[in-house]
């Protein structure tokens, strides 16, 4: 029996195990993932902002399978891949052999080199960091009482991407709660979203783009953009001769792949590797690499899709119809994306959409915030089961 290993349970791995068994392909499937829950990653900086539970966003990997038997599950972090010996190795269990790899190993944060932004930046790529990050606002929030330091109720959130924005969004609506838990002034917080491009939610139009920086603006967000960042010090964030003091600061400028990838030995970008036009990596046909470890040029312009949650489950789906062709003896096809739109919240009440279905449109407000929590519970019905969607509420 062939045995196919995928590497991560993120929105990737874990759809293409489901689609996997869902063939009845006969095969062994192995599925390694660090940690035993799958959390959703679009959902983190609810966590980080303390308007979420990490139960709330997670559900069990293993108890997912647990009726699969063709499916096992090892609970392990991924070292580096032999890709000459088709063989993956792991931290605490011996080398784990394979016939087909599907490579999902995610993402981590990207510091692009900036001067303290490791050491003083709290970023929000997982659980742990999104729980860290959330504590330690707390903290310094709860402080001010005590230390009267105008730093305490000072957040700079850097850059301005979708983790950024949404938890900002997150943090405007918890704020009036939280002043009043611990007894800080309201008024004299002070929140600054410092980014190095020129624009603020450039990927939808502008109409709907100014609408949701001016729902933060009015909320107390101050926007800087065209202010790149050039050193992050322990209390402060510094734009050349330019300082911005903050006593929290969330460190959302990117991310790129997994280490492994490096590590391994791959021909990358970011620990992103561009793909062959079915997936599969170029000069190694028992490969797939898909979600953030993968790079998938679009023919319209040539660039490389942003990885999204929405590409990852499209690739899983496509990876999961090869496989099963490959154990056929049958061509493989080429991976076609179409996005379905990109929704934005700005908090639990509020949120900005443009979507393509059924025709297109453009929501801002209460109902692009209903949008996005449609899709969530989508999501967590294609990749878990309707009782985990239920639970989750």
């Amino acid at each position: 029996m062939k045995r196919i290993v995928v590497l991560g349970a993120g929105y990737a791995g874990i759809r293409t195990v489901k689609k996997l068994y869902g063939s009845g392909i006969d095969a062994q499937i192995v599925l390694v993932n660090k940690n035993p829950y799958h959390y959703m990653t679009t959902q983190l900086h609810e966590v980080a902002a303390g308007t979420k539970e990490p139960a709330d966003i997670t559900f069990d990997v293993a108890q997912t399978f647990a009726d699969k038997k063709n499916v096992q599950v090892i609970l392990d972090e991924v070292i580096r891949i032999d890709q000459d010996a088709k063989s993956v190795e792991l931290k605490n269990n011996a080398p784990l052999q394979y016939d087909y790899l599907v490579n999902a190993l995610g993402f981590e944060s990207e510091t692009f080199g900036i001067q303290g932004a490791e050491e003083n930046g709290w970023p929000i790529i997982d659980i742990n960091t999104a729980l860290a990050a959330r504590k330690h606002l707390e903290d310094t929030l709860k402080r001010y009482k005590t230390s009267h330091d105008p730093n305490d109720l000072r957040i700079i959130v850097c850059g301005a991407g979708f983790t950024s924005i949404e938890y900002l969004g997150e943090i405007v609506h918890r704020m009036p709660k939280l002043a009043k838990e611990y007894g800080f002034p309201r008024n004299k917080v002070k929140i600054d979203c410092i980014e190095a491009g020129p624009k603020i939610l450039g990927m939808f139009n502008q109409d709907l783009a100014q609408w949701g920086v001016k729902y933060l603006e009015k909320k107390g967000v101050t926007f800087h953009v065209s202010t790149p960042i050039t050193e992050v010090k322990t209390n402060a964030v510094m734009s050349n001769d330019k300082e911005f003091p903050a006593n929290t600061i969330i460190w959302t400028t990117g991310v790129h792949g997994s280490h492994v990838i490096a590590d391994s030995g791959y021909d990358q970008k970011r620990n992103r590797v561009v793909v062959e036009d079915d997936l599969r990596v170029n000069g190694h046909p028992d490969q797939f690499l898909i979600g953030d470890v993968s790079g998938v040029p679009n023919p319209d312009n040539g660039r490389l899709f942003p990885t999204t949650a929405q590409i990852s489950i499209a690739q899983a789906d496509c990876v999961a119809e090869n496989l099963v062709a490959l154990m056929n003896g049958q061509p493989t096809k080429k991976f076609v994306f179409k996005a379905l739109g990109t929704v934005c919240s700005l908090g639990p009440t509020s949120g900005i959409a443009s979507i393509d279905m059924f025709g297109h449109w453009n929501l801002k407000g209460w109902i692009a915030s209903i949008a996005k929590k449609l899709i969530a519970d989508r999501a967590v019905l294609e990749l878990a089961n309707i009782r985990t969607m239920l639970e989750s509420d």
